[in-house]
């Protein structure tokens, strides 16, 4: 019989240089290293005593290296369902928006498992991001990309 699934809450941030780029992480399943790799933004699980906004702002940092002050929601939210390192994952994603100056990411605060599977950061243009034939998570990246964009104009 299959475990239960991990279900969380999980905050997600679209990061924004002075370019109008977006940071996103680049991992794959260590479990399943064969299936090959995805980008995706910096986010992670809301922890005990934690709302989305605090749970956004410490996992950018831990996933990034950059302390936000602030982050804006966006509207919506995201049910995700999937395997990764031998279980299965259910998460509510909220999604935010910040900007920042373009920096380089800093792995100093990743955890074991993100050092298991996260190979690098990149900033991608949204035009590079619709051009692409990488994946990327969630699919409807580009359209929750310019949604942060218009928002923090």
């Amino acid at each position: 019989m299959a475990a239960d699934p991990v279900v969380r809450d999980v905050a997600r941030v679209i990061l924004v240089d002075q370019h109008g780029a977006i940071l996103l992480l680049n991992g794959f399943d260590p479990a399943d290293p064969s299936a090959g790799g995805w980008w995706f933004t910096p986010g992670g699980g809301v922890e005990a005593g934690e709302d989305f906004e605090t749970a956004a702002i410490r996992e950018l940092a831990e996933e990034t290296g950059y302390q936000a002050d602030c982050v804006l929601p966006l509207p919506g939210e995201r049910a995700a369902r999937f395997d990764f390192d031998g279980r299965v994952w259910e998460q509510r994603e909220r999604y935010f928006a910040a900007r920042t100056e373009r920096f380089e990411p800093a792995d100093a605060g990743w955890t074991s498992v993100e050092r298991r599977s996260l190979l690098g950061a990149r900033w991608w243009s949204l035009d590079d991001l619709r051009a692409t034939t990488e994946t990327y998570f969630p699919e409807a990246l580009v359209e929750i990309a310019e949604t942060a964009l218009g928002a923090l104009h």
